[in-house]
């Protein structure tokens, strides 16, 4: 079994925890509340610059090009791609467009900077592992959502094709791939900081959502 099917495994009780949470409930039904989705488009909208910008900086630091070259890309799509369609958001559920420079909020604020320092104090493969679940979590929240819903006329039936396209699920398993080499390389003490760090991320996907069900600020 890969690195990234055990790691997957280990976090299946709160992978199932975010599949029954109120946010992916609604947002699968079409019945979350404007204000509710919103505050996660705002908040989502800072979270990628940082996210992005984190992705740019581990591309930095990859000794392979090609390894190089996709985690710059993966840092551009997170800024230009998805920025782009959040801003086609903003417009479609009336979000002031300035508000996109709105504070992070705590739980924004914590998983932005839990990643910067990951990534610019621990080895590089406890970064890759760290930047791991925004990926996997969202491709298969957005598989399950295309595969369960009925409402064809869901509201927020562009954030699901979203993640359940090819073009995302391409770069998914490339990260994968990355994960997994790096893991194989490394040491059993780096593969456990590896583990720790990627179901420390995977509960900051949860707790984003939470915070944006609840609207949840300083």
């Amino acid at each position: 079994m890969t690195w990234t099917n055990q790691a997957w495994q280990t976090i299946q009780p709160l992978y199932q925890e975010i599949l029954d949470m109120p946010f992916i409930h609604e947002l699968k039904n079409g019945t979350l509340p404007l204000a509710k989705f919103q505050f996660y488009m705002q908040q989502d909208a800072r979270y990628l610059e940082h996210y992005g910008r984190v992705l740019a900086y581990m591309g930095s630091k990859c000794t392979d090009n090609d390894q190089a070259l996709d985690f710059f890309d993966f840092g551009k799509n997170a800024l230009i791609v998805e920025r782009a369609l959040h801003e086609s958001y903003f417009t479609q559920f009336g979000i002031p467009k300035d508000s996109v420079t709105a504070d992070l909020e705590p739980v924004c604020h914590h998983y932005v900077h839990f990643l910067k320092s990951t990534a610019a104090f621990d080895p590089l493969e406890v970064a890759l592992a760290a930047v791991l679940p925004c990926f996997v979590i969202y491709k298969e929240v957005g598989d399950y959502i295309i595969s369960t819903q009925t409402r064809a006329d869901n509201p927020y039936k562009n954030w699901i094709n979203t993640y359940s396209g090819p073009e995302f699920g391409i770069g998914v398993q490339k990260a994968l791939g990355y994960v997994n080499a790096a893991a194989e390389r490394t040491t059993d003490a780096i593969r456990k900081q590896m583990l720790d760090a990627y179901v420390t991320a995977s509960r900051m996907e949860f707790k984003f959502w939470d915070a944006a069900y609840n609207k949840t600020t300083w």
